[in-house]
């Protein structure tokens, strides 16, 4: 199974906010975008969406910025993934064409219970658990800020 470019982004980008110390200022978008290596606008489309989930926070004006949300640290990687994967079938039996097959074809239930089961391994880490050391300060090194 792989992972959308977009799940990729939004799991790397709450990683990256999950290191944010308490007494820091919150990243911006465009620091969040610059640390994960993507252009601005995907990275402000995936907090969007990360915000209607409520994993992140964002604050307008000065001194905001981007916080990871309660839920965020809490939040199993397995829930994160399956909300922003969506429920998509792994292999496209209906599209056009149709599969000649899917009317009685026993690959598309394989695939669906491999795929719950790529969840389910994925359910008891938590944003915390990919953010522990050697992780963590590989991130918080990847936003050069100037102090002050």
């Amino acid at each position: 199974m792989r992972l959308t470019k977009f799940t990729d982004l939004a799991l790397r980008s709450v990683m990256r906010l999950a290191v944010v110390g308490d007494g820091d200022d919150p990243l911006t978008t465009r620091e969040v975008a610059e640390a994960v290596g993507v252009p601005y606008t995907h990275a402000a489309k995936t907090v969007t969406r990360l915000q209607h989930l409520g994993v992140v926070e964002a604050r307008r004006g000065r001194g905001g910025g981007l916080t990871l949300a309660d839920l965020g640290r809490r939040a199993s990687v397995g829930r994160l993934v399956r909300e922003l994967e969506g429920d998509g079938e792994v292999v496209a039996c209906d599209d056009d064409p149709p599969c000649p097959l899917r009317g009685a074809c026993r690959l598309r239930g394989a695939l669906r219970g491999a795929q719950e089961a790529f969840y389910a391994a994925l359910d008891p880490l938590t944003v915390a658990d990919l953010v522990a050391s050697p992780t963590g300060p590989v991130l918080i090194g990847l936003t050069d800020r100037p102090s002050g």
